[in-house]
């Protein structure tokens, strides 16, 4: 056979084909051979707590229940601060096994709210707010709200008024409560007006919340400032400072405008917030103005809603003072026909 008649294009096809067959398993053979041995990666601390949660989940480990069976009175402090801490921990990793315990558990923990040591009552705290996040036992926790509002307002430490705000602002407020924060409330404003950034957010958000409750919106804008609180409105102030501030205000604002308010002549004292914040010396309009040129655009956005509830606010109390004096509806009234003529 000659050359010519083997040099065919299916014969050049099918060598082409397994030449590069040869190449490729060749090829492969010297990458294994160059290939460093197997060296799997160490997991992260994050994928072996993932893991160490998920393999709990399906077995008790009786971890938990163990820490509540130790947790005594009878225990020194550091004892006391480190079971503390261990429930805290097991309540937020070990789902099933903080699910199965009851309200005499924590009854158990909340009675260190009791210990005379500080950093005692704050693990507490902590504790107990690792178990707001089960379900069942949020209205529980209720029960402990007058004895965490006593803590935070008559001992001076941040970390026990954050501690302590953190889990007032995870739980639903009884009206049965409303009376003791009438006298607390004094003390949650010494909080926003001393305390560092961090217990200034956590105490707004739970005033912003008790300003949506009618029966405490007069004792919350009563309360005695000092004359530089409006310093809290500096454009210098953090952002999420300034926004739970404006968050604050925009609540007072609506509670003004609700019928219940207007249908009551209030009687503020001189240096009230409320006198500070709307009284017809305030300053607040300035502040607002310098909040809208603020680099955040949360913080602009909040201001412009304020403004806009203030503009309401004037608006009613034109409305109400013309329905409940008849002399300053009948000037309103020739007031108005003169200018229309």
């Amino acid at each position: 056979m000659k050359y010519s008649e083997l040099v065919t294009p299916k014969n050049v096809v099918s060598a082409a084909t397994g030449a590069g067959a040869i190449f490729l398993v060749a090829k492969t053979i010297m990458a294994v051979i160059k290939c460093p041995p197997y060296n799997p990666r160490p997991l992260t601390l994050v994928t072996r707590l993932s893991q160490a949660h998920h393999s709990k989940i399906m077995m008790d480990s009786g971890e938990l229940r163990g820490l509540l069976a130790s947790l005594s009175l009878r225990l020194d402090d550091y004892s006391k601060n480190m079971v503390l801490h261990g429930i805290t921990r097991c309540v937020y990793l070990l789902d099933t096994e903080a699910s199965a315990c009851t309200y005499e558990d924590i009854k158990l923990v909340a009675s260190f709210l009791d210990d005379p040591d500080v950093g005692i009552k704050i693990q507490t705290l902590h504790a107990l707010k690792a178990f707001t996040g089960i379900w069942k036992f949020r209205i529980k926790i209720q029960e402990f709200i007058p004895k965490v509002l006593e803590t935070i307002t008559s001992i001076w430490d941040n970390d026990v008024h954050v501690a302590g705000l953190r889990l007032l602002n995870g739980l639903a407020l009884p009206d049965h409560t409303h009376a003791l924060l009438k006298k607390r409330m004094p003390g949650l404003m010494e909080i926003l007006q001393m305390g560092n950034n961090l217990t200034q957010v956590q105490v707004l958000k739970y005033l912003s919340m008790l300003a949506q409750k009618e029966d405490l919106l007069f004792d919350i804008m009563n309360c005695q400032v000092y004359p530089e609180f409006l310093n809290l409105f500096q454009p210098s102030q953090p952002g999420n400072l300034l926004s739970e501030l404006l968050v604050f205000v925009e609540r007072l604002c609506e509670g003004r405008l609700t019928p219940h308010y207007q249908s009551v002549h209030w009687q503020y004292n001189e240096s009230s917030l409320h006198e500070v914040l709307f009284g017809d010396d305030s300053r607040l309009a300035d502040c607002l103005l310098s909040l809208i040129i603020h680099p955040e655009e949360g913080v602009q956005i909040q201001a412009c809603r304020v403004i806009l509830k203030l503009q309401l606010n004037e608006e009613g109390e034109i409305a109400r003072i013309r329905h409940s004096d008849p002399i300053f509806s009948s000037f309103f009234s020739d007031s108005f026909i003169e200018s229309t003529c």
